[in-house]
């Protein structure tokens, strides 16, 4: 990582802004590029004078949302359409519940807004999965837009204004940043896997009180009904 991010470091401090732009562009499609350390370095520059930390901020935000929008269009065309064919596919059938894309659909339209907000900033490496099952979930695009542009916002401005409040010290502040990212990611990890463990567990529970219950039906013999009174 590292690699890149000097790299990176040296194109922008070679071509400028352009060249900042289209890193920045790259990265909110899907590949990962330290693009955050990026930020952080630029704000330190523009501290010294060496760019405006207005236009880096309008750089950034530009070319992020462009990015983000060309991963929700890949989504929304080929990712919709092969979600809808796997469903209806024999092969589907197999791993897929009926209507199950229906149902994920549903209730990525209810949740998706903040996975949406959320990953442009305090998760970002997750930015361009979530692009992409946006598009392929049909999730409003006027919705990811609004959601969008409020996270990438923030993804913008605080680097940014770190790198340049420090100044010199931007590279410390970076592994503090990357390391407080990857532990709200692992949070997210196990919060995730302990939701489907307890989901899993009251579905198992509640099947085997059904079989239980089917069991003792069938165990337990019919009574015949008494006769009426005065009838042998």
């Amino acid at each position: 990582m590292r690699i890149f991010l000097t790299a990176l470091l040296t194109i922008m401090q070679e071509y400028g802004y352009p060249a900042l732009w289209v890193s920045i562009f790259i990265a909110a499609v899907g590949l990962p590029l330290p693009i955050a350390l990026v930020l952080l370095a630029a704000g330190a520059f523009a501290a010294l004078g060496d760019f405006n930390i207005v236009l880096l901020t309008l750089i950034s935000i530009s070319a992020s949302v462009a990015g983000d929008n060309l991963g929700y269009v890949i989504g929304r065309f080929w990712g919709s359409k092969g979600a809808d064919w796997l469903e209806h596919a024999k092969l589907g059938n197999r791993f897929l519940k009926p209507d199950s894309v229906a149902r994920s659909r549903l209730y990525f339209k209810k949740r998706g807004g903040w996975a949406i907000f959320f990953s442009r900033f305090l998760v970002a490496a997750l930015g361009g999965v979530v692009n992409l099952l946006a598009g392929t979930e049909l999730y409003p695009y006027r919705y990811f837009l609004l959601f969008d542009i409020a996270g990438e916002a923030l993804g913008a401005l605080i680097p940014l204004l770190l790198g340049f409040a420090f100044g010199a010290s931007w590279d410390a502040v970076g592994d503090i940043f990357g390391t407080f990212s990857l532990l709200v990611l692992a949070l997210l990890l196990m919060i995730y896997f302990f939701t489907r463990l307890v989901r899993y567990a009251r579905e198992a529970q509640k099947a085997r009180a059904t079989t239980a219950y089917k069991a003792s039906m069938r165990e337990t013999p019919l009574q015949a009904p008494e006769a009426p009174p005065g009838q042998v």
